[in-house]
């Protein structure tokens, strides 16, 4: 297995994984193994790979088998939800100070294939993916839907996310997260 900064060339093996836990493609049951909800298209993973350097793969055999996206709040800007998360920003304070667009990013989503869960690859891509951003930003942000009990067991307990507030959007009810990027999962 190779970790790896993805490139324009990992696109589709990323949207095939992507695809295949995306809330839109998922069973009911099938969504209590955890779920992705953003959708994206093959233009916006262009731009992130392009313009953030963002998403953060693990290869096998020539598969993407689990993937963490992370970019600037300015990148997330255009979809409403960073949007709204972006304007309340200013009213959370992390590591004793304020959170800003400047010292904070926002995390995820996160996908990693069901044949790998539970082998530490989740906490080995993420280590991975703080290695890159932590040079641009001392704290990370992320969102978590309530009805995902995987995602969040998975942030909290073994990569040790803290919950800073909740918020509701569309309907739906989520947890905001936050952690220290100068942290490593791998060292605690």
């Amino acid at each position: 297995m190779q970790l790896k900064v993805a490139d324009i060339t990992d696109i589709d093996s990323i949207l095939k994984l992507h695809n295949k836990y995306q809330i839109a493609h998922i069973s009911e049951d099938d969504k209590k193994d955890g779920f992705v909800t953003t959708a994206f298209t093959k233009e916006q993973l262009k731009d992130i790979i392009e313009q953030e350097q963002g998403i953060f793969i693990a290869v096998k055999k020539g598969e993407v088998i689990g993937y963490v996206m992370s970019a600037s709040w300015q990148f997330w800007s255009e979809w409403p939800i960073f949007a709204l998360m972006i304007q309340d920003l200013p009213k959370l304070t992390y590591l004793s100070q304020n959170i800003t667009i400047d010292n904070s990013y926002q995390y995820g989503p996160v996908c990693i294939d069901k044949s790998v869960r539970s082998s530490g690859l989740l906490e080995k891509l993420f280590d991975f993916a703080l290695e890159h951003m932590s040079k641009r930003y001392p704290i990370l942000v992320t969102f978590i839907n309530k009805i995902n009990h995987r995602s969040y067991a998975a942030h909290t307990r073994k990569l040790g996310l803290d919950v800073i507030q909740e918020f509701e959007f569309n309907s739906n009810h989520y947890y905001e997260l936050v952690y220290d990027t100068s942290k490593r999962v791998q060292n605690r």
